[in-house]
């Protein structure tokens, strides 16, 4: 069994790390209400969230930003249901914000486990490369969303307006991920690491510190 399954399959080490399971749980069963209440469009947006929700805790990140990371995701396609992008100003460009910086980091663990980016790896390149991850995260999901209103459903809106200031936060999420990730991915010292360690990097106790 591969490393990624091992820490996908672990038992969750205390308060924090279960309610985010919890939360995952939750994040499933949006998808089945999201498919028979909304239909096909909606549903997809769901699973996306649910991918969101899902790798956090294969890459083994640290459970109290695993439990932000799925909250933000679950945040964003729920928000879509009850139009809140539209109905509250400035919330779109929030969520952006927020599931950018999430997705970044997302990503730039990933990269740490397969050894492409070292995790003493930090100053002003991390974090330029961290905004540029952001971007063009924001430029595929703007592509997605105008291909869900050309060929799905018109109620999806696009806009130069709109694409521009959503791209715009975007880069900001990514650059605050890479502000963050030095902190994020810090070595003995306990409480500063957000992504996990390696499994011999753990606790005797097995938990993340």
């Amino acid at each position: 069994m591969n490393s990624l399954a091992q820490t996908f399959l672990r038992r969750p080490a205390g308060v924090v790390a279960i309610a985010a399971d919890g939360v995952r749980l939750l994040a499933i069963a949006s998808v089945l209400v999201a498919g028979i209440g909304w239909g096909a469009v909606q549903a997809s947006i769901f699973m996306l969230a649910l991918l969101g929700a899902l790798a956090p805790r294969a890459l083994g990140i640290r459970p109290s930003v695993d439990l932000g990371i799925v909250l933000i995701a679950l945040l964003a396609a729920w928000s879509n249901i009850f139009d809140l992008y539209t109905e509250v100003f400035g919330w779109d460009k929030l969520v952006h914000v927020a599931l950018t910086a999430a997705v970044t980091v997302i990503v730039m663990a990933a990269a740490q486990q397969t050894g492409s980016l070292r995790p003493t790896f930090h100053g002003p390149t991390v974090i330029a490369l961290a905004t540029a991850i952001g971007l063009a995260l924001g430029s595929i999901w703007e592509m997605l969303e105008w291909a869900g209103y050309t060929f799905t459903d018109a109620v999806v809106f696009v806009g130069y307006d709109d694409t521009i200031g959503d791209l715009m936060a975007d880069g900001v999420g990514g650059l605050i991920a890479g502000l963050l990730l030095p902190t994020a991915t810090a070595r003995g010292r306990a409480g500063s690491a957000i992504v996990a360690t390696q499994p011999s990097e753990r606790t005797s106790a097995g938990e993340l510190r």
